[in-house]
């Protein structure tokens, strides 16, 4: 075991399986207490598989397996009383906050006029209301501690417009904005705030009917199906490759790295 964050306590939503539980391990791996958070449940509107209790088991014994500490919580990061509670009893129980990881999100492809009222609120309330709940239920943690790290998953589709994702290429491209300006406001206390976009990466949010909801959505344009290609000639990256990113940000080597957004898009935006 490595301790690139030794002796901190890292709090990660969405962290029941896919990026969210490679997130909680690899930072488990270099010394980090974790709190994890997950619907652990039916996600909204979505087409692939959801998330269950059993998932959250699973990262919780993973992590257990590191011979480090973890509290795991069942909330839908969208009810901000709720994770507000997960977190400080996370924290009560661990001691400190030192990272927050939001990771949380949900993606539902559509031809912009096959987007509902409910698919566009659903992705907001999830992706950008959740966000901000998971920030404003920690971040008064890392102000006492005198510094930390956020960390906002957002998206290639936050760098760049990515076709048939009206409502997920907007929370993605509002999560970029929310890192900025938190990083401006929460600088002197210390702390770090940044946002991570990852091109396709390999995790359940392509089980289920995805890829068919994908097709349908491109058949109406094949034109834009280009927009989805990577520089690097890679089809998709795996949730491994972005918590490297992530447990970067969340040590002390990116001590000086803040209001920026990182990309481990294998050159997805430079189409």
């Amino acid at each position: 075991m490595g301790g690139r964050v030794a002796g901190k306590v890292a709090l990660i939503t969405g962290a029941a399986r896919g990026q969210g539980r490679a997130d909680a391990v690899r930072l488990a791996q270099e010394g980090a207490d974790i709190i994890a958070v997950d619907i652990a449940g039916q996600l909204p509107g979505v087409d692939y598989d959801s998330p269950t209790p059993e998932d959250l088991a699973e990262t919780t014994a993973l992590v257990e397996k590191l011979d480090r500490r973890i509290v795991s919580a069942q909330v839908d990061v969208r009810n901000l009383e709720a994770l507000t509670a997960a977190v400080d009893a996370g924290v009560a129980e661990l001691g400190r906050l030192d990272v927050i990881v939001a990771n949380a999100g949900i993606c539902i492809p559509r031809a912009w006029d096959q987007v509902t009222p409910r698919i566009y609120q659903d992705t907001i309330d999830t992706n950008i209301t959740g966000v901000w709940n998971t920030v404003m239920s920690g971040a008064h943690y890392l102000v006492e501690a005198g510094g930390g790290s956020i960390i906002l998953i957002s998206s290639a589709a936050g760098l760049k417009v990515q076709p048939f994702m009206v409502p997920y290429t907007t929370s993605k491209w509002a999560v970029r904005g929310m890192a900025k300006a938190f990083a401006v406001e929460l600088s002197r206390h210390g702390i770090r705030v940044n946002s991570v976009h990852p091109t396709g990466v390999n995790t359940p949010m392509g089980t289920g009917d995805m890829q068919a909801a994908i097709g349908a959505a491109m058949a109406t344009d094949p034109r834009l199906g280009g927009m989805f290609q990577n520089l690097l000639p890679v089809q998709s990256t795996e949730p491994e490759d972005v918590a490297d990113t992530v447990l970067f940000l969340a040590s002390d080597e990116s001590k000086f790295i803040t209001a920026h957004e990182i990309a481990p898009d294998a050159g997805v935006t430079e189409f």
